[in-house]
């Protein structure tokens, strides 16, 4: 079957499992962020992800059969762009239940670097379900605050700015997927987790020196331990293999706004967990966020149709 072919298949089981799965460790995601960003800093936790998401499995896992220009690409946009910002976001301010709304912006420039770029089609609904959930981004904005479990407007740029790295590794997987069709995703999420990690130990050491980084390796707890872990093998090479390989299997836009479910697992594990209580305004952005991804996904089936006795 081609790689067209393929692309206008309807999600198999198979598919769905793996989007539910990717939304609930998604979701889970950015309150371990926070656990972890206690004891380490940004960089190092971005360092200390990598290294464990790739070093233990290069051994045995051949590097994928594709030119290694994707998988450089991949590497800094999705590991160091994505997530350097993301980790710097939430240690200055965004916190965990917000930044899985507001990371959801990817969606918004997928479709449009996907469209512009790619030369992929959009229905109509695609593109009113994301209006609808960016305004519902923009009533959130304007509800940061400088106070402890606040949003600030500080993480919240730096946190749209890791959504559009994340839209730019989204394209970055369609064009390889273009090139190279039928990889394997494991291999290319492996192999592409060892470009970040020299990236942010430099930056780690620019930041805060060698001492500083001594220091907070030797400081590591417990919930520093579990965070590096969930983020390699769960975060990253379980949740990024299968949405890498969705990816393959069907158009960008299609896949992108999916991942608008994870604020809903996000927001009631930072309210469990982390004590977070969003404020109504950002609740009717959420709101708004979840009504454009169900517009987005499924706008095109709600059509009125003339009964066939009316003349």
């Amino acid at each position: 079957m081609s790689a067209a072919a393929i692309l206008h298949t309807s999600m198999s089981r198979s598919d769905w499992l793996s989007a539910l799965a990717v939304i609930v460790i998604w979701g889970l995601n950015f309150v371990v962020m926070k656990l972890g960003l206690q004891t380490l800093s940004p960089m190092v936790l971005g360092a200390l992800r990598f290294m464990a998401a790739s070093l233990p499995f290069v051994l045995w896992v051949r590097p994928p059969k594709m030119p290694w220009g994707y998988v450089v690409a991949y590497g800094l946009a999705q590991g160091l762009g994505q997530f350097g910002l993301l980790f710097l976001g939430l240690r200055l301010g965004m916190t965990a239940g917000m930044a899985s709304v507001v990371i959801q912006t990817q969606a918004f420039f997928t479709l449009i670097l996907a469209v512009s770029l790619l030369g992929e089609r959009a229905k109509a609904s695609q593109w009113w379900g994301l209006v609808l959930a960016f305004g519902g981004l923009i009533v959130i904005a304007t509800g940061h605050g400088e106070g402890a479990l606040q949003m600030t407007l500080a993480g919240f740029v730096l946190t749209l700015g890791a959504a559009f790295m994340w839209a730019v590794s989204n394209m970055i997987v369609r064009k390889a997927s273009r090139m190279a069709p039928g990889y394997q995703p494991l291999p290319f999420i492996v192999w592409s987790s060892l470009v970040p990690i020299v990236p942010f130990w430099l930056l780690a050491w620019l930041q805060e020196g060698g001492a500083g980084i001594v220091l907070q390796l030797q400081a590591a707890d417990g919930k520093a331990l579990f965070a590096v872990v969930y983020l390699a093998l769960l975060a990253t090479v379980l949740a990024y293999s299968l949405w890498t390989r969705l990816l393959q299997r069907h158009s960008a836009a299609r896949v992108a706004p999916y991942s608008l479910l994870v604020p809903v697992v996000g927001l009631v594990t930072a309210m469990l967990v982390l004590g977070e209580q969003p404020t109504a305004g950002q609740w009717l952005g959420t709101a708004a966020v979840i009504a454009g991804m169900l517009v987005n996904q499924f706008g095109s089936r709600l059509r009125w149709h003339k009964p066939a006795s009316v003349r």
